[in-house]
């Protein structure tokens, strides 16, 4: 019996000199959930909350959308995490300010141009987008100049356990997050804030 042609990760026949070999299709990106539901699900949240961020702070990759901007083909237009339209737009309705603070691209102004084309960038105060090798302690420096806001009243979202770690040293409520900005996720993040905003700690908090 012949042996059958090697493949590599993505199922692509190996044995194929690379400049023959076809492309493999990429996945269809999830259908966005309905904006409006989930907003009106986000806001019941909310309302259950007596204490809530004054700002809410967003990582881009991987957490409001479910690629890597330089690895995103040109060919291809960016989309969001299904859940997470509704959510910014329940944090807009709420009054709640929302930033970015993501080390999304080396190349400079792809993020905030795949901002525009989703039509969320009007929602978003502070967009702090820079490459760095550290975590994101610059960022929030960087947000908490712009905005006034202390630490404590910030509320954040991102994949990343060393932004997580690196960030809660400042004194904001963080939340991570594996597979993009969910209802669950907001949940959390609000219940995590409300707890420790009541922490006798709370007022030595960095701001």
């Amino acid at each position: 019996m012949a042996a059958r042609p090697a493949a590599d990760r993505e199922g692509v026949d190996a044995s194929e000199p690379w400049w023959r070999r076809k492309r493999p299709r990429r996945p269809l990106p999830p259908p966005e959930a309905d904006a409006e539901a989930v907003k009106a699900e986000a806001l019941e949240l909310m309302a259950a909350h007596p204490v809530l961020p004054r700002l809410v702070v967003f990582d881009l990759d991987h957490t409001l959308w479910p690629f890597q901007c330089d690895r995103l083909p040109k060919d291809e237009l960016p989309y969001l995490y299904p859940q997470a339209r509704g959510i910014l737009n329940a944090l807009k309705d709420r009054g709640i300010e929302i930033a970015i603070a993501s080390r999304a691209s080396r190349r400079k102004g792809v993020a905030k141009a795949f901002l525009e084309k989703l039509g969320i960038h009007f929602m978003i105060g502070a967009q702090e987008i820079f490459y760095t090798w550290s975590p994101k302690s610059e960022h929030f420096q960087s947000i908490h100049r712009k905005t006034g806001v202390a630490f404590k009243y910030m509320l954040f979202f991102d994949d990343e356990v060393r932004n997580i770690i690196a960030t809660r040293k400042l004194g904001v409520s963080c939340v991570l997050v594996e597979k993009g900005i969910t209802l669950d996720k907001l949940r959390t993040g609000l219940s995590n804030y409300a707890n420790s905003s009541a922490s006798p700690n709370a007022e030595q908090a960095k701001g």
